[in-house]
């Protein structure tokens, strides 16, 4: 579609600002129609499709939220600007959870409103090529890229609002237990943006105490403290430009949480053992298998970091709340683990597959998925290859189960296909001193 031909709707009580806005997108070759009465834009919509509009947000008798919220029922690959001179980070988010591109603030001039609206055209046209394309793969090809693979509603919901927010600076925080992809998610953020060139640095803050965390997080110089034995970049400086993954951000100390605070209020850091102040253009993408909202109650977690890292929550579902996606993830991973033979799966393995609870989420599946296309000689993944807890959970013994008895069962195969002690605590979520208590009690 040339930008000539591209149909705006522009909804505004104000009739000033409706004036120059027109004749601002009549300049810039789009074919604009102007609504000064909200009112009658529910008619219009029903009547005419828009490849963009534009919405004030204060309006009576329908305010900018409702027309949204109209314009997407009746017309949902329109892409909407919210547009507003009462601005702030809460109804930003609010108009993108509901379904608009962007927030544009009051006052604005021409060219700057002509360029956002050739940027929402380049995004709208973006849009619907996926869309169609999608459409073109959805039997073979469920989800979102060859990593993130969902057919879950809640799941696609949660994605489809990190694509809309992923060219925003905003920070973000991924909530899900371990092992639910929460990384694959801040990755899939990172290269929908603009930053998407620019690096992706992961931090794990529970793997190191507090003294070598602000040396990972923020380097150090020679003599910076014992053992410091030249200069060292942290990783907020090698980000710098692009996106860092703080994973396990629950794990940092009150003294840390301060000093990361300090780094996004003023996007400036000092290395450890030196006084040189240094600026640093990241985008923050923080990630917890714990909640964070119990860990504010209890003090462990400083409320005005929680607001900093907050301005974007996505939460995970775990996989045994999205069953449906288990089919699609284990067709996955045998044409991952496959590489170049086809491997199939027995009906009776499926099964079981599907009746197991999945404590350690796609990560465990992904596990047990990888071991059985090993076994499977023959091509074919049978129930005969899959670990005891996961085949006990498709059989009907003679008695029951008890808990203690599964748990056994589990943290006896997690051991034995874990690298180490790390990993297998991280698939268990559980903490390594945990683990091992565990290990000791059940005699392994």
């Amino acid at each position: 579609m040339e930008t000539r031909t591209a149909k705006v709707l522009v909804v505004d009580d104000e009739p000033n600002i409706l004036k120059t806005m027109g004749i601002c997108f009549d300049a810039g070759g789009f074919q604009a129609r102007l609504v000064s009465k909200p009112q009658e834009v529910l008619e219009i919509i029903q009547r005419e499709k828009f490849d963009l509009a534009f919405v004030d947000l204060k309006m009576a008798p329908l305010d900018g939220m409702e027309i949204l919220a109209e314009i997407k029922k009746h017309s949902p690959e329109t892409t909407v600007t919210m547009i507003t001179a009462h601005g702030s980070i809460d109804s930003a988010v609010e108009a993108i959870k509901k379904g608009a591109y962007h927030y544009l603030q009051k006052p604005f001039d021409l060219k700057e409103l002509q360029l956002f609206a050739m940027k929402a055209l380049e995004y709208h046209e973006l849009t619907r090529e996926v869309r169609e394309l999608r459409q073109k793969v959805a039997e073979t090809t469920p989800g979102f890229g060859d990593k993130i693979v969902t057919h879950n509603r809640e799941m696609m919901a949660m994605l489809d609002l990190a694509a809309r927010v992923a060219e925003s600076n905003m920070s973000v925080l991924i909530e899900g237990e371990s092992g639910t992809g929460k990384e694959l998610v801040a990755q899939f953020i990172h290269q929908r943006s603009s930053r998407a060139q620019q690096p992706f640095v992961k931090v794990n803050c529970a793997a190191l105490p507090e003294n070598l965390l602000e040396s990972e997080l923020f380097g150090h110089v020679k003599g910076g403290f014992t053992g410091a034995v030249k200069d060292r970049q942290g990783r907020f400086e090698l980000a710098d430009g692009g996106t860092i993954f703080l994973d396990e951000i629950a794990e940092i100390s009150p003294s840390i949480q301060a000093k990361l605070l300090h780094v996004i209020q003023s996007k400036e850091f000092e290395r450890v053992g030196e006084s040189v102040t240094r600026q640093v253009d990241v985008r923050i993408i923080a990630a917890t298998n714990k909640d964070l909202d119990e860990a504010l109650k209890e003090g462990s977690f400083r409320e005005d970091l929680f607001y900093r890292l907050n301005a974007l929550r996505l939460k995970l579902s775990p996989l045994r709340e999205r069953p449906e996606d288990i089919p699609l993830l284990i067709q996955y991973f045998l044409r991952k683990f496959g590489k170049d033979n086809t491997i199939e799966i027995s009906p009776e393995a499926i099964k079981a597959l599907r009746a197991y609870r999945w404590s350690g989420n796609v990560r465990e599946l992904e596990n047990v998925m990888e071991r059985a296309a090993l076994l499977a000689k023959d091509g074919v993944v049978e129930l005969s290859h899959l670990p005891e807890e996961v085949r006990l959970a498709a059989e009907k013994p003679a008695h029951a189960l008890s808990l203690e008895e599964v748990e056994k069962l589990h943290l006896k195969r997690v051991l034995q296909h874990a690298k180490d002690y790390d990993e297998a605590a991280q698939i268990l979520g559980i903490d390594p001193a945990t683990l091992w208590r565990k290990r000791k009690k059940y005699g392994f």
